[in-house]
C-alpha cells in the first residue's frame, strides 16, 4: 500500500468533554453561533456550523478534556488505506460500534491512539446531512477549521503525522509549532502541533466570513464577561486576523478570518519562521497566561 493512498476530505469533527453540559451547550449555542438540532440527553450534545450532522459533540464528564479528533477521509477506500496501514504498523483500530455509528451520523468507522500524545483519532468516510440547513444567527460561521494540539514531543508528532498519515507541512514556528494540512485539504492548517510540557488541548477554532464577525465577537464576548487571551490579531504564517476566547471550563476557542489555500500539486515550501511573538501576530499582541492552558488527553476506551 502507498501512503498516497491516505486522503482525507476534511477535519470531521472535534469531540470535547466539559463538566457542565448544559452551561456548555449555552455558550456554544447562544455565544459561539453553533447550531443544536435535538435537545441534549443529559449526556452529550451534538452541535454544528454546516449541514452536516455535527461539527462539535461535548459530552459530560468530570473534567474538561479533548475526548477525540474525527477525519472525514475522501473516499471508502481511503478509510481501508488508513486503517491497513495502521494495522501494519501494529496499532490497534476500534471499531465504533454500529449502535454508536447510528448516533453519530457516521458510516462505517474506527478510532485508534495517537502514539506520541495519547489522542483519540476517529476514521470514517461518510457523515448523514442534518435534517435543515444551517442558518448563521449573530456569526457567519464559515466552518470548523482546525485544531491545535500540545505535544512533549512536537517533532516526534510531526513525523507520525507525515510520515504515517499523510498528512503536509504547511508552515513552522521553530521549536514552538508546526501548522499541517491533511492532504489535500487546501486549508493551510486543519492541524498544529505546539510545543508543551504535556499532551493537551491547545485551542479548537471556527473559521468565519467576514472580518465583522471577529469584531462583534470582540464586544459579544466581553458584554457576556467571556475571557479573551489573545486578540485581536493578524497570525503571519495563514494570514488570518483571529481572536481567542475561553469556554465555560476554560478551554480555548478561536475564530479566525481568511486562510492561504495550497493546491493539491506543486505548493509552495514550508516556511520557518523565527521562535518570537512578531511570528504569531503581526499586530505585536501578547497572548494572556490562561490560553490553551485546559484540556487534557482523555485516552480511548
Amino acid at each position: 500500500m502507498s501512503i498516497e493512498e491516505i486522503r482525507y476530505r476534511r477535519l470531521g469533527y472535534i469531540a470535547l468533554t466539559v463538566t457542565d453540559l448544559e452551561k456548555s451547550r449555552h455558550f456554544y449555542e447562544t455565544l459561539v453561533g453553533l447550531k443544536m438540532d435535538e435537545e441534549p440527553d443529559g449526556e452529550r450534545a451534538y452541535l454544528r456550523c454546516s449541514d452536516r450532522h455535527h461539527d462539535l459533540v461535548i459530552y459530560r464528564g468530570s473534567e474538561p478534556a479533548l475526548k477525540r479528533v474525527a477525519w472525514q477521509m475522501e473516499s471508502d477506500k481511503a478509510l481501508e488505506a488508513v486503517r491497513k496501514h495502521f494495522v501494519e504498523l501494529g496499532i490497534e483500530c476500534v471499531a465504533v460500534s454500529p449502535e454508536e455509528q447510528a448516533d453519530l451520523g457516521i458510516g462505517e468507522a474506527f478510532r485508534m491512539s495517537e502514539p506520541t500524545t495519547g489522542v483519540t483519532f476517529e476514521f470514517y468516510s461518510d457523515m448523514a446531512e442534518a435534517p435543515s440547513a444551517y442558518e448563521t444567527t449573530h456569526t457567519k460561521i464559515a466552518r470548523l477549521g482546525h485544531i491545535v494540539l500540545s505535544s512533549p514531543d512536537r517533532n516526534a508528532t510531526e513525523k507520525f503525522l507525515l510520515d504515517e498519515m499523510n498528512f503536509r507541512v504547511s508552515d513552522r514556528i521553530k521549536g514552538m509549532v508546526t501548522f499541517m494540512r491533511c492532504f489535500p485539504n487546501p486549508y493551510h492548517h486543519s492541524f498544529g502541533v505546539g510545543a508543551s510540557k504535556n499532551a493537551g488541548l491547545n485551542h479548537i477554532n471556527f473559521m468565519v466570513t467576514e472580518m465583522a464577525d471577529i469584531g462583534k465577537a470582540n464586544n459579544r464576548m466581553k458584554k457576556a464577561d467571556v475571557p479573551i487571551v489573545f486578540g485581536i490579531g493578524k497570525h503571519p504564517p495563514s494570514e488570518s486576523v483571529f481572536i481567542y476566547f475561553l469556554d465555560p471550563d476554560g478551554m480555548t476557542v478561536e475564530y479566525s478570518f481568511g486562510m492561504e489555500e495550497f493546491p493539491e500539486n506543486s505548493p509552495r515550501d514550508p516556511r520557518d519562521l523565527p521562535a518570537s511573538l512578531e511570528s504569531i501576530d503581526y499586530w505585536e499582541g501578547t497572548p494572556d497566561s490562561r490560553m490553551a492552558k485546559v484540556g487534557v488527553v482523555e485516552p480511548l476506551k
